[in-house]
């Protein structure tokens, strides 16, 4: 039984972070249109998952939420969203959807260290060596960034999606108590109720800008695809999996971000894909690959107790 619920949780995943990997290209084309500011497309976000997610739990069973609770939504709601999705999208309007992408990937590093801190999971000598090997992979992104393009621009906004992903790992580890104790329509419904209230202010007047009555049909069914399926549905699928897995191991999905984004971008003529971002790649991966690797602190335990009594002799 645990098994097939692991399964469903890792396909949950899998759905959500294959969506997330086409949306940094699909988001960019939006960008690159001119007609829709940064802060306009993640109100659109924020707003319309929102009003989607309330819809569906006209529909879905009625669930208590207490009050603490509410509260806590709110704080979940500042990290795994308005902090999340505002600092990429504007980072993602300056950077390149590969910069980007890679930087995410950064993503279970930071997971892994806060898990640590708010759940007690163990840092072990394979998670230390991923986290060296992973960041040496997003400096050498960004340095790339800083050195290819005029200004700073690449620069902030690598710095501004890799706030992003820390923005996430807070979340995915601080907060999933609280996610497992509602349906994914409950948690969601109130996160992006509190993200579209709070982001309003920041996002009126690019909102009010938007040249509604001359967008043409591509982009409206561009910024359809990030609002329905890259917000509404993938918002929906993770919180399936964060029931199910351990943050970290919710966090290794993230590599299939730069993977499906740059085969995209690439593919689209939006970027290139040199020796030097392939290497950046490479340490990333090899980073997330032995952080998510190594064992929980529930496998630790159970080795500990199956363990005979004698190796924990001083002379072991």
């Amino acid at each position: 039984m645990m098994e097939d619920k692991n399964v469903k949780g890792h396909a949950a995943l899998f759905v959500a972070y294959l969506i997330f990997g086409l949306n940094t290209p699909v988001s960019k084309a939006v960008l690159m249109d001119g007609d829709t500011s940064p802060m306009a497309l993640t109100f659109f976000r924020f707003a319309g998952a929102a009003a989607l997610f309330w819809f569906a739990s006209l529909f879905a069973k009625r669930e208590h939420v207490r009050r603490k609770d509410i509260g806590l939504f709110f704080v979940a709601s500042l990290f795994g969203i308005l902090i999340n999705q505002m600092s990429f999208i504007v980072g993602l309007s300056m950077a390149s959807p590969v910069d980007a992408s890679v930087i995410t990937a950064t993503a279970p590093i930071m997971t892994m260290i806060l898990a640590a801190f708010f759940l007690r999971e163990p840092i072990t000598w394979k998670k230390t060596a991923g986290v060296l090997t992973g960041a040496a992979g997003a400096v050498l992104l960004i340095l790339n960034g800083q050195s290819v393009t005029a200004g700073q621009s690449n620069l902030t906004g690598d710095l501004l999606c890799l706030l992003s992903c820390a923005a996430f790992s807070v979340y995915l580890a601080a907060f999933k108590q609280l996610i497992v104790r509602y349906t994914p329509i409950t948690s969601m419904k109130w996160m992006f109720l509190y993200a579209t209230v709070c982001s309003l202010p920041f996002c009126w007047s690019d909102v009010a800008a938007v040249p509604y009555a001359s967008l043409p049909v591509e982009q409206v069914l561009r910024m359809a695809f990030v609002v329905v399926l890259a917000t509404f549905v993938a918002y929906l699928l993770i919180p399936s999996g964060q029931k199910l897995l351990r943050p970290t191991v919710v966090s290794m999905y993230n590599y299939l971000q730069p993977l499906v984004a740059s085969v995209v971008a690439v593919a689209l003529g939006m970027d290139t894909f040199g020796w030097t971002k392939g290497i950046a790649s490479l340490l990333v991966f090899l980073g997330v690959c032995a952080v998510t690797q190594s064992k929980s602190r529930a496998q630790l335990d159970a080795e500990q107790r199956r363990a005979p009594q004698q190796h924990d002799s001083p002379h072991k």
